[in-house]
């Protein structure tokens, strides 16, 4: 292993170098493709709060053939509380769930790869690859139900990593917590890339019967191509949009997001992904604009410049008239949509697009009166 400086690791981190400069900077720190097969990155850099960033080269021994390969790995995390909540301005929910940390999809693009870091890991292969997962969630979200003056709102899930990746299918920890939900008559919205979703077609029908589920697909483009390189253990967007005709004719309200938008890469397809999701019968769609925060740029720039280096300049240059000039701008508002002419004009063509297509004409709201506090062990009893 080698070290690396800390002003060429404080320029790494930021995303802020140069083409030329990155370039070099890359060439010692790519994993070889025997190890990363099937995973969206090539990069593996320490977390942001490591005191030291290494990197593997070769030292003329070919010791790196000797390395494994990066395989999934899951631990067990165990949480005090499951309902994360938050006071962001910019969305629609202030609590949500996250049955899993990190995300085996491997999805280039993810927002939520820096949070590996708080783990001692990499947002790069290791958020991939590194995983845990919450057992305990479906106890833990019945003790916190049933606290007293607990008040309703919609539970969101899938808004950090996503709960139906590959994992879920061995861990079943997403329907455990869907069964506490629909015990408790709670209301829940859902976000996922995989097709796994129509497993629990059975729970989400009787829910939506009594209004108390929203489930959205997001699908990012409809290149076979270029999905698998860049989301390469996500669910094929024709077999997303199966899921939501699935979904629908089961009665369960169901969106498409078109998320990410990356300009210069799948900008094209927003009119054709519209289209996609009316026919399968989705009645409200919706869209964010590519993120790149703290890691995520580094990482998203490699991924650009391995796959499509003819466009990088093209695809940045975009993301920065959006964003002020720089790769990410982290302001509430501004951070889903972006501003600027560009941003207007991927606003527009999205908006009559779905205007055009008889999209968005209601919103669905899920019912918060039904609810019924948790009654059985594991429960915080009342002393009355």
């Amino acid at each position: 292993m080698r070290e690396i400086s800390t002003a060429d690791r404080a320029a790494f981190a930021s995303g802020n170098m140069d083409m030329a400069d990155y370039i070099v900077a890359q060439s010692g720190l790519r994993i070889g493709f025997d190890r990363r097969r099937g995973r969206g990155s090539a990069l593996n850099p320490s977390g942001r709060f490591e005191p030291f960033s290494h990197a593997s080269f070769d030292d003329g021994w070919d010791s790196l053939e000797d390395l494994p390969a990066f395989k999934t790995e899951v631990q067990v995390e165990k949480p005090k509380t499951i309902i994360t909540r938050n006071s962001s301005p910019d969305i629609s929910f202030d609590r949500s769930i996250n049955p899993y940390r990190g995300c085996e999809h491997g999805c280039i693009y993810c927002f939520a790869r820096p949070s590996h870091a708080y783990m001692g890991l990499s947002p790069g292969l290791d958020f991939e690859s590194r995983l845990f997962a919450k057992p305990d969630a479906a106890s833990l979200l019945e003790a916190e139900l049933s606290k007293p003056g607990y008040k309703v709102r919609t539970i969101a899930i899938g808004t950090n990593t996503d709960p139906y990746q590959p994992v879920e299918k061995d861990w079943g920890i997403m329907r455990q917590i869907l069964e506490v939900l629909e015990a408790t008559n709670h209301p829940v919205g859902i976000v996922t890339k995989s097709a796994l979703v129509t497993r629990d077609i059975d729970i989400l029908s009787r829910m939506s019967a009594k209004g108390l589920v929203k489930v959205a697909l997001s699908i990012t483009t409809m290149d076979r191509k270029l999905a698998r390189t860049m989301e390469p253990r996500a669910a094929t967007a024709a077999r997303r949009l199966d899921a939501v005709r699935q979904l629908s004719e089961a009665g369960i309200p169901t969106m498409v997001m078109t998320a990410p938008i990356i300009p210069g890469l799948t900008d094209s397809e927003i009119e054709k992904l519209l289209e996609a999701a009316q026919t399968a019968g989705a009645k409200e769609v919706g869209y964010v604009l590519l993120r790149l925060p703290l890691e995520v740029a580094p990482l998203f720039k490699d991924w650009l410049l391995r796959h499509y280096p003819d466009r990088y300049r093209h695809v940045l240059t975009l993301m920065r008239s959006m964003r002020d000039g720089k790769d990410y701008d982290a302001e509430w508002g501004k951070r889903m949509r972006g501003s600027g002419p560009y941003a207007m004009l991927i606003h527009r063509r999205f908006e009559l697009a779905a205007r055009r297509l008889g999209l968005n004409e209601n919103r669905t709201r899920l019912n918060t009166d039904l609810f019924t506090p948790p009654k059985g062990s594991g429960v915080q009893l009342s002393l009355l």
